[in-house]
């Protein structure tokens, strides 16, 4: 199976130009943005250009977005479902050509594509049903004759401000959640992959006219950064919901923190660990650890990076992996039968060979892989690296690839402590047949992550579940649960339905 591009673009209204910026009330516009290209990783070819949205631009899209807000938050939150579900169905409709559009422009696979599209259709049925459910509790008041509840109310002009590595799932995330709390939502993605912002946002066109409900959904693509903070700064936007680095999350949090009553939700770097104990089914593990640490070409903020493996079976462990690894078909996510594609752009494989370098200079032994591919593209190899030290620079970081070290340990709570001796705080893992120490692992003295998987990838979300994470992660919750509370304010209720008050004796005659 190979990518009609000129049969996808003309499916979901793209261009070979295409304006930056879309609202309700003024349409596709980009007054006098510079053009800027949108590059193919697989091929370093480009796929079209998008007209930069100027600070001009943002104005607008954000009073229209502020304006509309007043009449959306009055819509009941079942009929702002019905706009969210006809979204999703849209998606389903173009299911195909929207995954082709991920995978070309993030170098993602058909497959992996196909799935992020699903969660995007998934998070809209959820976000649907979750809108006839937006729940207060009653509480008993102290006072006589009165009642006392609290209830969940529009919040106003959420921003969402998106990262590369999934280009649809987290504005649905998001995006769902807010409009079905009664906020308006304008979306910012990331400049690298815009292209399915801009399907995404033709097809709320669609649904917004034709359930008459205008400036639900914008979205603004500046590639300049100083317009992103812009939009960040501006308090007719309630809330800003960041995905990206913990440098730049931190900045979008003193930003909005500046000015009281406003928020921000982040979900930012991830470092995640998974130990593999003396008693783990190794397969399972290294299948796990394979799929966790490759997918995307490790480009998820859930990928695993460190593999904590107890000493006894580190060696048949790696063996393993490298087992898994030799099978994996590097290449073009355009041609059916690659399961991993390219990095996103020059500088994330600059970085990637960077941080092997790094690793080697302090001892760390390259098991498998290890280099750039000599291709067109930004390809690196699926890479192991043996014998790594959790308090290494290289380890501590994050680096978005597919490269994993593999650190070992003689007893739980040495594994636990370096597990969690790292600032980020996303996703954990554990592989055990020990109910021990699983439930080691999952007690308030194991992991300190926002997520916990046993005997699981640390990637991988359930819509039905919370996202995020803890420390420099940044504290958020996005999809499921109860994260929707994070998108509205809440409000406690008294009301007094009897005939006494205090003082009224001071109206008596």
């Amino acid at each position: 199976m190979t990518i009609n591009q000129s049969s996808v673009f003309t499916e979901l209204f793209l261009q070979s130009v295409n304006p930056g910026a879309h609202d309700s009330q003024n349409g596709w516009s980009s007054s006098d943005g510079q053009r800027f290209d949108v590059i193919n990783p697989s091929t370093e070819q480009r796929l079209a250009q998008v007209i930069s949205a100027t600070a001009d631009d943002l104005d607008r899209v954000t009073q229209t977005a502020y304006d509309a807000q007043r009449r959306w938050r009055m819509v009941p939150a079942p009929r702002r479902g019905e706009l969210v579900s006809r979204i999703g169905e849209l998606c389903k409709q173009h299911h195909a050509a929207l995954a082709a559009v991920v995978a070309l422009e993030t170098g993602k696979s058909l497959a992996e594509a196909m799935g992020e599209v699903r969660e995007v259709i998934d998070m809209a049925i959820l976000a649907a049903g979750q809108s006839r459910m937006l729940y207060g509790f009653t509480q008993q008041s102290q006072r006589t004759n009165h009642r006392m509840y609290d209830q969940w109310l529009p919040l106003g002009v959420v921003g969402i401000i998106s990262a590369y590595n999934f280009p649809a799932a987290v504005w649905a995330q998001n995006g769902f959640l807010s409009a079905i709390g009664g906020n308006t939502v304008i979306w910012k993605p990331s400049p690298k992959v815009p292209l399915t912002a801009l399907a995404l946002q033709r097809l709320c066109e669609i649904a917004m006219n034709e359930l008459d409900q205008p400036g639900v959904f914008s979205l603004v693509i500046p590639q300049d950064n100083d317009v992103a903070e812009r939009l960040v700064r501006d308090t007719r936007v309630a809330l800003i919901s960041f995905t990206g680095s913990s440098n730049v999350g931190r900045k979008v949090a003193q930003i909005v923190g500046s000015t009281l009553g406003r928020r921000s939700l982040l979900e930012c770097s991830g470092n995640n660990g998974c130990i593999v104990d003396e008693t783990a089914d190794l397969k399972l593990a290294a299948a796990a650890i394979a799929f966790g640490a490759v997918g995307t070409s490790g480009q998820r903020c859930t990928s695993t990076r460190r593999v904590i493996a107890h000493s006894s079976i580190r060696a048949e462990l790696v063996e393993l992996l490298k087992q898994a690894y030799s099978r994996i078909r590097v290449g073009d996510p355009a041609i059916a039968g690659n399961l991993v594609g390219p990095l996103v752009d020059r500088a994330a494989a600059e970085h990637f060979e960077r941080s092997v370098a790094e690793a080697v200079s302090l001892g760390g032994q390259i098991a498998f892989g290890g280099h750039r591919m000599d291709c067109p593209g930004y390809f690196v190899e699926p890479t192991i690296i043996t014998h790594a030290r959790n308090e290494w620079h290289c380890v501590q970081e994050e680096t978005f690839a597919p490269l994993i070290y593999v650190i070992d340990y003689e007893d739980l709570d040495e594994a636990i402590e370096m597990h969690n001796g790292v600032v980020q705080g996303l996703a954990s893992g554990i592989h055990s047949s020990n109910l021990s120490n699983i439930e080691r692992f999952l007690s308030a003295s194991g992991s300190d992550c926002g997520i916990a998987k046993v005997n699981m990838g640390t990637t991988g979300a359930d819509v039905g579940a919370a996202f995020g994470g803890e420390k420099e992660t940044g504290g958020g919750r996005t999809a499921g649960s109860d994260a929707w509370k994070g998108y509205m304010r809440r409000q406690s209720v008294c009301i007094n339905w009897g005939s006494d008050t205090p003082w009224k004796y001071l109206l008596n005659d």
